[in-house]
């Protein structure tokens, strides 16, 4: 484990009740996080084009930290297998899972550490990569900005930061939508940009919010992070938004997910089209990865 620093960096405050909160997590709601992305053919797809991501930017050695982990999902995609990873969340009951829920062949050596990422147990500049995913920032609702500060601080110069934020409720294709499940499934078997060019043609939906979003988190636009980030020395490498196609129809994924070619070709798109600036206002989930120069 890095060793804990001697003459500490300058912290903040969080604020009582949004720690406390997440504090008092017990074993059904750790559960219900893991099980958030797994079960249904839609959560797969969520699951999938995130694992996606995080492994195109994944370090090649060093420490990795999820900070915020919950009960780490993503942390066997943080860095390579000689990567040491570290799991940081302030529930001890979200960590208590972490190693044996990890990919066995991606897992490498974890550490499970209780603590806060606005007062980190670690040096500054002690990691190679870090997350803040799951909308750790958002959640952390007016300390946000102090906790995209602290994590960029526990970075090493040519590390890489990954973040996750929620712009909006999320939107979708008019165009397969209006289909029928079986013919998106078989229009999913032709060649990406010919799918494209119709949906692009007929344009988007923006969704309804679901849920009353509490006044204590912090929807980031893409512009407010990416300034946020590059006030701190980073500079972004990549922006997606997750599934603005097909992620809030559950129905048509479903369909789609039962012919491998059909599948593929979705992620593929997916992630094509999630790439578009225009998609990243109302996306429900961007992430942004970006590196420090120096």
């Amino acid at each position: 484990m890095p060793r804990p620093r001697n003459s500490p960096s300058p912290t903040v405050r969080p604020s009582s009740a949004t720690t406390d909160r997440f504090r008092r997590v017990d074993a059904y709601r750790a559960r219900r996080e893991w099980l958030r992305y797994e079960g249904t053919p839609q959560r797969d797809l969520f699951r999938v084009l995130r694992e996606r991501f995080l492994l195109r930017h994944a370090v090649s050695n060093g420490w990795a930290l999820d900070a915020g982990s919950g009960p780490g999902r993503f942390l066997p995609y943080l860095g390579s297998a000689a990567c040491r990873r570290v799991a940081l969340d302030l529930s001890r009951e979200m960590l208590v899972g972490v190693p044996n829920r990890a990919e066995r062949e991606r897992e490498g050596r974890v550490d499970r550490v209780v603590g806060d990422v606005t007062r980190p147990p670690f040096p500054d500049g002690t990691f190679s990569e870090v997350a803040l995913l799951g909308n750790t920032a958002g959640f952390a609702g007016d300390q946000a900005e102090a906790v995209v500060g602290c994590a960029a601080r526990l970075a090493a110069p040519q590390a890489t930061l990954v973040v996750e934020v929620a712009p909006g409720p999320g939107e979708r294709s008019h165009y397969l939508a209006r289909l029928p499940a079986s013919a998106v499934a078989r229009l999913l078997r032709s060649p990406p940009p010919a799918v494209w060019n119709r949906a692009r043609a007929e344009g988007f939906s923006r969704e309804r919010e679901r849920h009353t979003t509490p006044a204590t988190f912090r929807r980031f636009t893409v512009v407010a992070i990416t300034t946020l980030l590059a006030g701190h020395g980073w500079a972004v490498d990549e922006v997606e938004a997750i599934a603005p196609l097909l992620g809030p129809d559950p129905i048509r994924v479903s369909a789609v997910q039962k012919d491998r070619k059909a599948w593929n070709n979705l992620l593929e798109l997916e992630e094509s089209v999630g790439r578009l600036p225009e998609r990243w206002k109302d996306a429900a989930a961007v992430l942004v990865s970006a590196r420090r120069s120096a």
